[in-house]
């Protein structure tokens, strides 16, 4: 325990039998828990872990790194840690950043700190330029869509206080941790970036996006998503703007041959277009309404599952506790 708070670590795993035992080794004493949610590996990664000294939580298939997450949460609230540390599980990470990262929820400056490799230009990878290009992009359209600015939106080595946990309402099964940065900025969450070094492997394939392409697909459909539903006036009146944007310019195209003509014929097409558009453009103003609507819902059944959760996972670690009492 440090300074009275008990910490979990989670590191969620696949196929990582040769750097699992050495991620666990290298991680402080003072961490209370160390668990490995292994997600269906074919390797030796749990018996590693386990003969590492941690614990290994099993998924039976294959769902992912955003679903190992969320076993993880599941589990350090179930069990009534006040802070959970999540790290990769490839060794990528120093262990001993943990303090760094735990440091400002203890003292009572965030809710959520993340690692960050290129908030500090001296911490900067030597890691392929499209793929630094890819994490930099994503930092500035998270950025933008949230309106604060972040510089390492999808880093996997991040801490959590025990409310944070509580708060969060995750969808995405194949990653987390651009959503996360959506989820909790909505939420009035303190969050906090510091510069940590990290190791590149190169030529080593990624296990969670398996190629750049497919992982930039994945994720910005998620962001799709999570936009769309967070912020549903800017993503439908965006649309409607835009559509009614293209039925002035051709209604524009009429207007003009009829000043100049006196007649319709000979552009009425023009009409027909923006009038198509028009219409288009009414019924996306009318669905950012009926969305706003179901959001304000949304909001009021998330503070209903945050209580929820509060006493949930309060009455069991009562419960558990008084079962060790007897």
């Amino acid at each position: 325990m440090y300074r009275n708070k008990s910490i979990a670590v989670i590191i969620p795993a696949y196929n990582e039998e040769k750097t699992i035992a050495e991620v666990i080794n290298a991680i402080p004493d003072f961490v209370d828990r160390i668990a490995v949610v292994d997600d269906c590996s074919t390797d030796r990664t749990a018996a590693e872990a386990i003969k590492a000294g941690a614990e290994v939580i099993k998924h039976h298939l294959n769902q992912g790194v955003g679903a190992a997450f969320h076993s993880g949460v599941e589990h350090v609230l179930n069990e009534g840690f006040d802070i959970m540390v999540n790290i990769d599980a490839d060794g990528q990470f120093s262990s001993s950043d943990i303090i760094s990262l735990i440091s400002p929820i203890i003292e009572g400056n965030a809710d959520f700190v993340t690692a960050s490799r290129f908030i500090d230009p001296n911490y900067t990878p030597d890691m392929p330029w499209i793929n630094r290009w890819g994490n930099r992009q994503m930092s500035r359209l998270i950025s933008t869509l949230v309106g604060k600015r972040f510089f390492d939106v999808s880093c996997g080595f991040r801490s959590y206080s025990r409310d944070t946990l509580t708060k969060l309402n995750l969808v995405g099964r194949f990653t987390y941790t651009q959503e996360t940065f959506f989820d909790l900025v909505f939420k009035d969450t303190r969050i906090k970036e510091v510069p940590v070094q990290v190791k590149y492997f190169k030529g080593r394939k990624s296990r969670v996006s398996g190629s750049i392409p497919r992982y930039m697909y994945r994720t910005l459909k998620i962001i799709f998503r999570t936009y769309r539903d967070y912020m549903p006036i800017r993503f439908f009146w965006g649309i409607g703007s835009l559509l009614l944007l293209f039925s002035l310019f051709f209604g524009s195209i009429l207007l003009v041959h009829y000043i100049r003509t006196g007649i319709f014929s000979g552009q009425i097409w023009s009409g027909f277009v923006g009038g198509f558009f028009f219409i288009n453009a009414m019924a996306f103003f009318i669905l950012g309404l009926l969305a706003d609507m179901f959001d304000r819902i949304r909001r009021n059944q998330e503070r209903i599952i945050q209580q929820l959760k509060k006493m949930e996972y309060s009455a069991s670690k009562k419960n558990d506790s008084h079962n060790s009492g007897n």
